[in-house]
């Protein structure tokens, strides 16, 4: 298979039972002519891969981080198409065939990328939480710091299929990331193409309580700061979505008990957008009171 229609690079670190999964969705594709390179950054054991033609195992000897673990793979991949798959997640057996299908029927002239739908499920399988792409973001905007229309979400960067000569034209992933990768690379990627939501869901986004380091406290605050620092044009020209990116952000920070930074961010985005930051924050205090409350409550109940 010289020149496979998709490549799936999975990078992996110290999860041999999840990318094990991985790797097999990326194989149960009914598209066949592809090829899934599975890059282990310096995990402890090496996973036991699925013996296939297919697989490619590129091993790290020392952690990179995920944003080079993309890099190398990239590097590596013979298709003019990629895509990217977490080792915690799963791949649906048509979303090569689709994603393929849509990028194959579009008539624009402009470089071209796509994102489909995803599920969040839990560790049973149960889907807790559908997201579907906006339709189509033109080569020229900011992608998630763009107003979007109601019932859609920015939160299925996961699915990208992109070209992989254009990966290396904007750089490729930013090494110097740990968490936020995928919003960095979107802040480049859509001034250089055309990305098309497909609304279809592809992918299948496991929440689960294992490490991730999306929930590394310092990562995630030195890696939300660098990325504004980097962007810090386009987060400027777009000040009611960044406003509401500060307050996604202040959220998570209060959900991971980083007071400090939920605060400054709270802040912040009312400095941009002050009375829809008020609403949010009298929502949240709101809800987190009733919260509260309800857990008393029935501690109360349990302990009588």
């Amino acid at each position: 298979m010289n020149n496979p229609l998709l490549s799936i690079i999975i990078p992996t670190h110290n999860r041999p039972q999840l990318v094990i999964r991985a790797v097999k969705s990326a194989l149960e594709q009914t598209v066949e002519d592809l090829e899934v390179i599975v890059v282990d950054d310096g995990s402890r054991v090496p996973p036991e891969l699925p013996q296939d033609s297919r697989v490619q195992r590129i091993r790290v000897p020392q952690s990179r981080g995920g944003a080079a673990a993309r890099n190398i793979g990239t590097t590596a991949a013979r298709s003019r198409w990629i895509t990217y798959l977490d080792d915690d997640d799963r791949l649906l057996p048509e979303m090569a065939a689709v994603s393929l299908k849509a990028l194959s029927e579009n008539t624009s002239t402009t470089p071209l990328a796509l994102i489909s739908g995803l599920e969040v499920v839990d560790n049973q399988g149960k889907v807790i939480q559908k997201r579907i792409p906006p339709k189509l973001r033109s080569q020229g905007a900011d992608f998630f710091l763009e107003e979007i229309e109601t019932d859609y979400s920015y939160n299925t960067k996961q699915t990208l299929v992109v070209e992989r000569k254009l990966i290396e034209q904007i750089g490729g992933w930013d090494e110097t990331f740990r968490s936020r990768v995928h919003s960095e690379l979107f802040l480049r990627l859509n001034p250089a193409c055309s990305i098309i939501g497909l609304p279809i869901v592809t992918y299948q986004l496991t929440a689960h309580e294992g490490v991730r380091v999306s929930r590394d406290v310092k990562l995630r605050q030195e890696s939300f700061q660098r990325l504004i620092n980097k962007h810090k044009s386009q987060f400027q020209a777009h000040p009611k979505m960044f406003a509401k990116f500060l307050c996604d952000h202040a959220e998570k920070s209060l959900e991971l008990a980083q007071l400090q930074a939920a605060i400054f961010s709270f802040l912040r985005a009312m400095q941009l957008d002050f009375k829809p930051t008020l609403r949010r924050i009298q929502f949240l205090s709101t809800h987190t009171l009733r919260t509260y409350s309800k857990q008393v409550f029935r501690e109360t109940l349990n302990s009588n």
